[in-house]
């Protein structure tokens, strides 16, 4: 005897780096289990693999996502979080006026967008005389991965990350593709630049397009209110999950 199959919607978004529709549906009990699988561990591959998963399972597989970059991955992620489990996540945070006291905040999902500051480029100058440049391009789950699921904002991190998210490097009307020079070619030709170069490259990372919320927080005891910025994929998984619900 067959059991009768529970019907669950299907939704549409469009893809903040591309002009296409993805369809998707709400997590199913085998995908909140995946998410506290990964929540219990508290490591970042776990985290980056789960994600992996249940996009792929509910978007019904239709894509590569290994090719997309993060920020689609995270606002994949918030919508379909927010069609399974309410738009509204409450969760507890610190105050950061005295870093002692919690409370209790409440972020509306469908308003969390993708923002991309207006200096943003991943076209770097290093040479303007020699026209001697990079082009970069996004980081994606994969890159996550390659570098252990660590922060890539931070200086320490971006030397590793830097090796994969190279497209290709220019000098005038010569191209160098990335994917034809070997990591340790990349690695001394990033190694051998001036600090300012350096700096350019860090400002990629700091500028490209991120998932972000921004949340006001009065502390229950001193009465003062701040504002806390959610952004990156750690901060939107933990909140994202089943326990902010």
């Amino acid at each position: 005897m067959t059991l009768p199959r529970v019907e669950v919607p299907t939704y549409e978004l469009t893809l903040p780096s591309q002009d296409k529709k993805v369809k998707y549906r709400p997590f199913l009990v085998k995908e909140e289990k995946i998410l506290f699988m990964a929540l219990e561990t508290g490591q970042d591959k776990d985290m980056v693999n789960a994600l992996r998963d249940i996009i792929r399972n509910c978007t019904f597989n239709s894509f590569d996502i290994e090719k997309l970059p993060i920020f689609d991955i995270e606002y994949i992620f918030i919508n379909i979080r927010a069609k399974s489990l309410g738009e509204k996540a409450s969760f507890r945070v610190l105050c950061p006026d005295d870093n002692k006291t919690y409370t209790d905040v409440e972020i509306d999902l469908t308003k969390v967008e993708v923002e991309v500051e207006d200096s943003h480029t991943n076209k770097i100058i290093i040479d303007s005389k020699k026209n001697l440049g990079i082009v970069m391009k996004y980081p994606t789950l994969d890159t996550y991965n390659e570098i252990g699921g660590r922060n890539i904002s931070t200086v320490e991190n971006i030397f590793s990350t830097l090796t994969h998210v190279v497209d290709h490097i220019f000098e005038g009307e010569k191209i160098f593709p990335a994917k034809d020079i070997s990591k340790d070619e990349l690695k001394e030709f990033f190694e051998s630049l001036p600090q300012d170069n350096f700096l350019k490259l860090k400002d990629f990372f700091d500028t490209m397009p991120k998932l972000k919320a921004v949340i006001d927080v009065e502390n229950p005891i001193t009465k003062v209110k701040s504002k806390i910025v959610f952004t990156g994929l750690s901060d939107f998984f933990e909140f994202a999950s089943p326990t902010a619900a």
